[in-house]
């Protein structure tokens, strides 16, 4: 089987791949993270068998690149004019970010690929490592929790 050209896999699975990385470092640093997945993505594309599926490899790098930028993030110092005498806890983040955010890794990773990115449970499963029935639980779970932050942050 002859690879399709890397722009079209660009093109295909572009708007997937930033859902992903959207997801998990929020608006203003997933541009970044979606470059690093497509760079990666680029160096390992000859090597990629030819009945691999795409779409769940570029959204399990996609997923790796998005937490390495939060890792990295969470290391950089942020310049302030003054230092506050309180830490604010929460970011200044849309609520849906800062509920996202409370999920566990597993959870949010679930209800990524499978809500925002749209994969199946079982492709879900495929890239997470985890039986079928393990996605579909966490998914669900994270769905609860969201609707339960969400209706707690209104109140």
């Amino acid at each position: 089987m002859t690879a399709i050209p890397f722009s079209e896999v660009v093109e295909r699975h572009g708007p997937m791949v930033w859902r992903v990385c959207s997801a998990v470092t929020g608006p203003v640093d997933a541009d970044d993270a979606w470059s690093e997945t497509f760079l990666a993505a680029l160096r390992a594309y000859p090597r990629l068998p030819g009945d691999a599926d795409v779409r769940a490899w570029l959204a399990t790098i996609a997923h790796r690149k998005a937490v390495d930028v939060v890792r990295a993030r969470g290391r950089r110092a942020t310049p302030v004019a003054q230092v506050p005498d309180v830490v604010d806890e929460a970011p200044d983040h849309a609520p849906l970010w800062r509920a996202l955010g409370r999920l566990s890794p597993r959870q949010r990773q679930a209800v990524v690929l499978h809500h925002l990115a749209g994969f199946s449970h079982a492709e879900a499963a495929a890239v997470l490592g985890i039986s079928h029935d393990a996605a579909r639980r966490a998914s669900a779970d994270g769905i609860a929790a969201l609707r339960n932050d969400m209706t707690r942050d209104e109140t």
